[in-house]
């Protein structure tokens, strides 16, 4: 939330695109008069009743802008998580939105460089790449953490892997 108790605008601008897209009317990628900072990997997480519902990101710049990257996962978030069944507009009162604006990711030489609470995580093993946000409910160790992201990749616990860190601003 921002100050003001009111979703701050990037989380708006990805209801907004969640919106559009689900009645029909594709959000202009145009959308916010003025972009509201430079291209950045960005995740959009949506969740239902406290349970992920769907999250979709980018961990660099994929397109020009922020608000395109956060317009496109937003939609995708909502409608191409393999994880989920796509959302329907009438459970989007439901469903709360965050928004993760990466920082730039930095190499690591191990697990004790991380902080989960601080830094998400990449974790390399050849073309496999898992991604894990910071600071999510129930881990709080380095090592689950890297673990849960080889998961998400297919890579075995035996395998030599490369880590990066970065950080996030989150919105909610």
């Amino acid at each position: 939330m921002s100050d003001s108790g009111k979703p701050h605008a990037l989380v708006s601008l990805a209801r907004k695109a969640i919106v559009s897209h689900l009645s029909g009317s594709p959000l202009p990628h145009g959308e916010m008069s003025e972009d509201p900072g430079e291209a950045a990997g960005a995740f959009v997480s949506l969740k239902k009743a406290g349970q992920l519902r769907g999250c979709i990101g980018t961990i660099q710049p994929v397109r020009p802008t922020l608000t395109q990257e956060i317009i496109d996962n937003a939609v995708s978030a909502a409608t191409r998580d393999p994880r989920f069944q796509p959302v329907v507009l009438e459970e989007l009162d439901e469903i709360s939105i965050s928004v993760d604006v990466l920082g730039k990711p930095e190499p690591v030489s191990g697990p004790e460089e991380l902080d989960p609470s601080r830094f998400g995580v990449i974790v390399k093993s050849g073309h496999r790449k898992g991604v894990l946000l910071p600071d999510l409910p129930g881990i709080t160790t380095s090592e689950e953490q890297v673990r849960i992201a080889r998961q998400k990749a297919g890579i075995g616990a035996e395998e030599a892997v490369a880590l990066e860190r970065f950080e996030v601003v989150r919105y909610t």
